[in-house]
Parts: structure tokens; C-alpha cells; sequence
């Protein structure tokens, strides 16, 4: 090496500028960008496969100095008198390229936002991790960071660097473990990952932004350069109306829907909606249907859509199945103005192994557990998430935040809570680690889920959440200051288990089974409950909702309609999964779409009509919000009559200001003249038969019935009404 070669390498040791060229440095900077020597300062590029390089004045343009190669491999160095404003200019075999040094910028993060993401509570986390397009001393770029503290060489890879990881090597933060880089002149659309190289020297598969907050459409799995222009609201009204307790008392109807197959354009290739299309087709659909809310299955970023979305790898941004993030914006902008509320299902229980994601991230098991006792789900073959780091509980929180900040979204679902809850959840002796106290309780989740939901009602009053959790932990919806884990609803899977296996017998049958139609309301105010006729229930093999039930073709119709108005009849809130609503004769095929062409034939449309108008009732009617949640808002009329298949229940509004009886008959035989107590003395208005000829009933009506003063149930009046077969009826009673 010649003496000026050996000028430009000054006080770079062998063993760094070898780690260098051999893409393993942990610290470029030491040895890239510009650097005093001798009252000289010496600038460093590292670009492998450039022809030539020169440094150029930063406003003038002209060439200050030509870089000579410092190595063979790729390593430039031009000396100047002092260090002034400079650029690059690179000649490459196919294009002349102009930038500013990505190496002459100096720390990027503050040490504030190292030390809360140390300690987990840094809840703007897509704002600092990540890639974020922004603006450094007037210079336009992208900040990346990511954060993966065992790693001995971290590089940003893309389009732009022709995705090679010794172009651009990052800086490690060590107090957290992060690393950082400023590239100038990238702009939002650019695709990008990250080539780790980890501590044992191995260059891992590149691994896409575990905060990136846009990514290709699968199969692609690259991140992109999200927009740093905020999307423009329009839903100030909605976001500033009720708070979510006033949204929690009143109506609460929640249509499910997995996007990709609601509706399908058979036209071109059988392609999903985009999210605009939705906005046009979707939000007025439900929004006519008079439900209160949409459900997401999860749209964040997942690798395999057999998945349902279950299956998640990026959990800061929306999959690019069906459009941009600022395109889902634009659909929950639309669903607010059409006063619909948007729900996400929110999976912080797992993620897939897949080598690209987060799965042995840096090297190390840094997001899942080591032990495959505690870090691996065999039921789905997914790695389980570490509650017990701080960073890792951090990012899970800064994701749920993200949805309900920056996309106004109203209420996230956690999936599979029960699986987070119990360290022995489907494992069997010896298979499991227990707690430090020597059971089966998952602590460091019980503590994620009070933190969770304490910092959501906090930051985002607007905000619910909802919990799918199938056993019997007390507390669920309890505030964590009074030992719960503080969501504000939990699907109620024991009365959909329960109602369903009764409903699914053959009449004759349901007499033996009437307790599991009443069992549900011992519990009913132990938790504040949803009743979930869920995606779940109408899928491998289980059917559609219409199947399920017994009898010829007019029995399943009018099983169908009995259920679904008891169930609306029933305390607690209300979700019914695409398709329900119009009898889908086939199960959810998650390939195809509802089979919106059986609109054609009455008795589906009856369904359909019958829906719409039990939400209008709900709306309408305080008596059936009230019982929700409150055990004052309840009272059997007839639960005993197992031998009638006969069920009763009446609703009351606060300080029953009014209220509404609720009968059903799960036989095919008319009941006529059946006598039932009610609590007001006058006239009682039939509000909704089931059996109803616009429902495709046998068109057995009550109309107005007068009570009598017959005492029956305990109570000093009655009624005596027609109950049609395989009916439920709703009748509004006299004003107080």
C-alpha cells in the first residue's frame, strides 16, 4: 500500500477496515463520512461497484475533490482543507448519482427516546423506529431505526442500494440497542429491509421493518417508505361525539367481515374490493343494515391469507392487499361519516415463524421466548411473544395505539386471550413452565393486558376493547384497579356454544336441553358480554348458519329467524359474521365471496329484512340497551317451560320508562292462547313477529294484544297470545 493510501486510511486498524469490507462493523461511523486528521479532513464512502467518486460542493456544484480508492473493495477517500458543505457525485456503470453523505449527519435519536424504548413505554413508537420521511438540516431523506441489540452489523437494503448490505451499514445506539441511519434523498414509496449480520458472524435472510407502516402486497414482503403527510381527516363530529361508554350503553350491533371476501369482482379474476371500493360498496351496505359497527378480521400485514389475518407480521401497517394506508384511512374517514363505527381484531397472542419476519430477529429469540416451552404454539405452529421484556411489551402497546391514533379506529379485539392467560393452554405435564409462584397463570400477561387497556383509556378515551377469551378468568371487563384486566367487553363464547347446540337439535329434542337456553343469564352480569355468531362458527366443516339448523326448507328458515331474533332479544351486545344476515347456504369460503346472488329468492331476502329490522328495534328501543349491562334491565317472563319449548323475557329501559316482552317457541306447533304475566296493565304493541309474511313466515300475528287481568307468572296480569311456530315475537309494553 502506497503512502497516500495509507494517508487516507489513517487510524483505521486492519481488523476494522477487514470488518468493513466484509460487512460485519458495528460502527461505520468510526471509519465512514468525514473525520479530522492532521487539521485535514479526510471523507470516507464505502460503495461497492462505483467506477468513481467525487466530492462536490454542496451549493456551487463544482468538484472540490476527486476520491481516491482507499481499497479495492469499494472504499473511497478525498482530503480536504476544511469541512464545508459537500456532496457526493458517484459514478456507477449505468448512471451518475448525486447525494448528500449519509455518513457526514450526526446522532439521530435523542436519548430520551432510547431510554422509553429500553423501558417499554414508548407509545409513538412508528415515530421513531422505523422509516420516516423527514427533513434533516434541509436535506430530504428517510431516518430508518430498528432496534436489535444482539446483532454485530445492522444495514439498510432497498432498490436504491441494488440490495446490497455493505452499501449501507447503521449505527448502534448500545444503551438500547438500536440502530440508526439518515439516507438522504429517499422518498416515501421506496422499498426497503434490513440485512442483519448477528453475533456470530452469520448475515441472517433480510428482514422486513417490524414497524414499517406500509408493506408490499403478499407474496412481496418488503417494506415501503410510508408518507409523511398526515391523512386529512373529516370525522371531527364522530371523534369528539359520544364518549365510549355512552357507546357502550346504547345499541351495540357489530357486522363482522373478512375484506377480502365480502365481495369479489368476478369481472377481473375474481379480485377483493380495495379499500375505496369498500367505502362505496361496504359502508353503505351496513350502514342501511342498521348495524352500529364493522369488524376487521386483521388487516395488518400477514404472509399467508389462509391465515384470515390471524397471523400477523406487521403489526404498524395495513396489508397491501387492498390499497395504501392512506386508502384505509380514507375507508374508516367513510365509515365515521356514515356513522359507523370501525373494530379491529388485534393479535398480540403470536406471529408466524416465517425467516423474513420477526422470528429469531438479530439472531437471537428477541421478540419470542428462547425455551419452545413458553415461545412456541403448537396448534399453530406460531412463536409466542415475550411479555416478560420491556421492549417487547412496548411494541405491541405502540401498535395498538397506532391503529387507534393515527387511524381513528374505535375499538380493537384481542384474539385468543385465553391462550395468552394460561402458560399450560394447550399443552400437556411437562410441556410448560409454570409462573414464579408455581401455577399456570401467565403473569406477565396479566399485567400486559392492565397496562394495555389502562394506557388506551387514557390516551384514547374514544377507544373500547373487546376480548376473545373462552374460559371463565374472573374480571375480564373489571377495571385493573380493581384487580380485572380492564377491557370493556368480552365475547360471550359460552352462550353461543350453549344456544347454538340447543337450536341445532331437532325440535322434538330441545325440551331435554331447555336449561342451556337459560343457563347463559346466571352469568350473564358477571362480565359486560357480546354474543358472538362469529367467522368461527361457520368454517371447517361447521357450515353456515342456515345449515345448522333442523327440518325441511321452511323449518331451517324459520329456526334461523327464531334464533337470530332470541338472540337479539337476549342481554348483551350483538356481532353476526358476513353473510349471516342473508342466510349464506354454504359455509365462508375465505377465496370466494358471499353468495349475494341468493338475494333472488324471498325467503333469503326475508332474512335479510328481518335483520335490518331487529337493528332498527335496538336502535330504537332503550328497554333492549339497558339490560345489556345492567341485571335491573332484566327479568324472565318464562324460563321454566321445557315442555313447550317456550321461552320469555322481558326488557326494561332505566327506571322502566318502558318496556318490551320477548317470546319464543322452538317448536314447529302454534301455541295459541298462551298465557304469560307481564308487569303492565294495557296494551301491548307486536313490534316484530319472526313469523311475519316479509320475513317468509306463515303470517301468524299477535297486532295489539290488551292485557287481562288473569294472574299468570307471578304477576297480576297477563296476556294471551299466539306464539307462531318457530317464532320469536317482541311486543312493546304500555307507557308507565
Amino acid at each position: 500500500m502506497n503512502v497516500e493510501r495509507s494517508e487516507l486510511l489513517a487510524g483505521i486498524g486492519q481488523d476494522a477496515l477487514w470488518a468493513l469490507i466484509e460487512g460485519r462493523h458495528g460502527d461505520p461511523f468510526s471509519i465512514l463520512g468525514p473525520h479530522q486528521s492532521g487539521g485535514m479532513t479526510i471523507v470516507r464512502v464505502y460503495l461497492p461497484g462505483a467506477e468513481a467518486v467525487d466530492l462536490i460542493d454542496a451549493t456551487s456544484g463544482r468538484v472540490v475533490a476527486p476520491f481516491s480508492i482507499a481499497h479495492p473493495s469499494g472504499l473511497f477517500a478525498a482530503t480536504v482543507a476544511s469541512r464545508t458543505g459537500y456532496r457526493l457525485r458517484i459514478t456507477w456503470p449505468d448512471a451518475v448519482q448525486i447525494t448528500e453523505d449519509p455518513y457526514s449527519f450526526g446522532l439521530l435519536l435523542g436519548e430520551l427516546d432510547l431510554h422509553l424504548i429500553s423501558e417499554g413505554t414508548h407509545y409513538s413508537l412508528s415515530r421513531t423506529l422505523g422509516a420516516v420521511a423527514m427533513s434533516i438540516d434541509g436535506i430530504s431523506g428517510v431516518r430508518f431505526a430498528v432496534w436489535a441489540p444482539n446483532a454485530r452489523r445492522v444495514s439498510v437494503v432497498g432498490d436504491f442500494n441494488a440490495w446490497d448490505g455493505r452499501r449501507n451499514p447503521m449505527r448502534l445506539r448500545p444503551s438500547a440497542g438500536v440502530w440508526e441511519l439518515f439516507i438522504p434523498r429517499l422518498a416515501p414509496g421506496e422499498r426497503y429491509k434490513f440485512e442483519i449480520v448477528d453475533a456470530e458472524g452469520t448475515c441472517l435472510p433480510q428482514k422486513a421493518d417490524p414497524v414499517a407502516r406500509a408493506s408490499e402486497a403478499a407474496p412481496s414482503t418488503a417494506s415501503i417508505v410510508a408518507s409523511s403527510t398526515p391523512f386529512r381527516w373529516t370525522d371531527d363530529g364522530w371523534m369528539k361525539g359520544r364518549s365510549r361508554q355512552d357507546r357502550l350503553e346504547g345499541a351495540f350491533s357489530v357486522y363482522e367481515v373478512h375484506v377480502g371476501s365480502w365481495l369479489r369482482d368476478q369481472k377481473d379474476g375474481n379480485r377483493s374490493l380495495d379499500w375505496v371500493e369498500l367505502s362505496q360498496r361496504l359502508v353503505p351496505y351496513v350502514s342501511d343494515m342498521g348495524f352500529t359497527h364493522i369488524e376487521l378480521l386483521p388487516i395488518m400485514e400477514h404472509p399467508f391469507g389462509g391465515s384470515w389475518g390471524y397471523q400477523p407480521l406487521g403489526l404498524f401497517a395495513p396489508t397491501g392487499r387492498y390499497g395504501t394506508p392512506e386508502d384505509f384511512a380514507y375507508f374508516v374517514d367513510r365509515c365515521h361519516g356514515a356513522g359507523l363505527g370501525v373494530i379491529l381484531d388485534w393479535v398480540p397472542a403470536h406471529f408466524p415463524t416465517d425467516v423474513w419476519g420477526l422470528a429469531r430477529f438479530d439472531g437471537s429469540a428477541l421478540y419470542e421466548h428462547e425455551d419452545p416451552r413458553e415461545g412456541f404454539h403448537r396448534d399453530w405452529n406460531t412463536l409466542i411473544y415475550n411479555l416478560g421484556r420491556n421492549e417487547v411489551k412496548g411494541f405491541l402497546i405502540a401498535s395498538a395505539l397506532e391503529w387507534l391514533e393515527r387511524y381513528h379506529i374505535d375499538g380493537l379485539r384481542v384474539d385468543a386471550v385465553a391462550s395468552m392467560l394460561y402458560r399450560d393452554y394447550s399443552r400437556n405435564e411437562g410441556e410448560w413452565i409454570p409462573n414464579q409462584y408455581g401455577g399456570r397463570e401467565n403473569l406477565e400477561a396479566v399485567e400486559f393486558f392492565k397496562h394495555l387497556n389502562s394506557i388506551i383509556h387514557e390516551r384514547c378515551p374514544h377507544a373500547m376493547t373487546i376480548a376473545e377469551e373462552s374460559t371463565a378468568w374472573p374480571g375480564v371487563t373489571k377495571p385493573p384497579e380493581q384487580g380485572g384486566l380492564g377491557f370493556d367487553i368480552k365475547w360471550n363464547m359460552g352462550w353461543m356454544h350453549d344456544s347454538l347446540s340447543y337450536i341445532e337439535k331437532d325440535p322434538i329434542y330441545r325440551s331435554y336441553a331447555h336449561g342451556t337456553m337459560t343457563f347463559g343469564m346466571i352469568y350473564a352480569y358477571s362480565e359486560r358480554f357480546i354474543l358472538p355468531i362469529s367467522h368461527d362458527e361457520v368454517v371447517y366443516g361447521k357450515g353456515s348458519l342456515l345449515t345448522k339448523m333442523p327440518g325441511d326448507e321452511w323449518q331451517k328458515f324459520a329456526n334461523l329467524r327464531s334464533y337470530l331474533a332470541f338472540m337479539w332479544g337476549h342481554p348483551g351486545k350483538k356481532l353476526l359474521f358476513m353473510g349471516s344476515e342473508i342466510a349464506q347456504p354454504s359455509e365462508w369460503n375465505h377465496d370466494g365471496s358471499v353468495t349475494w346472488d341468493v338475494l333472488d329468492q324471498p325467503q333469503h331476502v326475508g332474512i335479510q329484512r328481518l335483520v335490518k329490522d331487529l337493528n332498527g328495534l335496538y336502535g330504537d328501543e332503550p328497554a333492549l340497551q339497558f339490560g345489556d349491562f345492567h341485571s335491573e334491565g332484566f327479568e324472565w317472563a318464562a324460563a321454566d317451560d321445557a315442555v313447550n319449548s317456550v321461552l320469555g323475557m322481558l326488557r326494561y329501559a332505566p327506571d322502566r320508562a318502558s318496556s318490551v316482552l320477548v317470546m319464543s317457541n322452538f317448536t314447529p306447533v302454534p301455541r295459541y292462547g298462551y298465557r304469560i304475566g307481564v308487569p303492565s296493565d294495557g296494551v301491548w304493541i307486536e313490534r316484530i313477529t319472526t313469523d311475519a309474511r316479509e320475513y317468509g313466515g306463515s303470517g301468524l300475528v299477535n297486532g295489539a294484544v290488551s292485557s287481562e287481568p288473569v294472574p299468570a307468572h307471578g304477576r297480576p296480569v297477563s296476556l294471551s297470545l299466539t306464539l307462531p311456530p318457530l317464532s320469536t315475537i317482541f311486543l312493546q309494553g304500555p307507557s308507565p
